[in-house]
């Protein structure tokens, strides 16, 4: 017998760290979730390895939220896209712009009442944990290029400015679909992580 379906889970509308103002920087306690991820390098807008990403991790987590339905009763929206993103000079991401030598990580958050044995990965995607605690967040409005002045904004102004210093990589939530939005209205909140610096 299938169980009764519970309230779908709207992550967007439902958890406040999926939400963010245009030009409000917010500080706040982001916790532990676990992630359907996969790990990749060059530019996200030529390199084949991005789009065969995408084609794996996707077909998990539809796969994920079918099963989730029918075995426990619980269903959701899949949740946005995510990216890590970093270089190994930053100059490379935030100023320079240079894609081919970005490294990223493409994630899709699972719920919390998802386990280890409702998970089926394959290939290169794996199911993991993942802990940010306390992060810096804003929204970001316009194509992905413009994003470059907000996150300067927020490494060299926002972050000094409240006694914190970055120290996990670089994290963007695409709420927009870009294959759908024109590039001026695409939203993506920008987050990185801190700690607070010892006086």
């Amino acid at each position: 017998m299938t169980p009764q379906v519970a309230r779908k889970l709207d992550v967007k509308k439902d958890l406040e760290t999926y939400r963010a103002r245009r030009g409000t920087f917010r500080t706040l306690e982001v916790p532990s979730m676990h992630f359907l991820m996969i790990d990749g390098q060059g530019d996200p807008n030529t390199s084949p390895a991005y789009e065969a990403a995408l084609g794996e991790l996707y077909p998990l987590a539809y796969a994920l939220k079918f099963r989730s339905r029918r075995t426990l009763g619980r269903d959701y929206v899949v949740p946005p896209l995510e990216g890590l993103w970093w270089a190994d000079d930053m100059e490379a991401f935030t100023a320079l712009r240079d894609k081919s030598r970005w490294h990223w990580r493409l994630m899709l958050m699972t719920p919390p009442w998802i386990t280890a044995e409702q998970v089926e990965t394959a290939g290169a995607v794996r199911w993991e944990q993942f802990a940010e605690g306390l992060c810096v967040q804003t929204l970001h409005v316009g194509p992905y290029d413009a994003e470059g002045p907000v996150l300067e904004q927020m490494h060299h102004e926002v972050i000094p400015a409240r006694d914190l210093e970055m120290t996990g990589r670089h994290h963007e939530i695409y709420l927009g679909d870009p294959r759908r939005a024109a590039p001026e209205r695409l939203r993506t909140i920008l987050r990185q992580p801190v700690r607070r610096m010892l006086r």
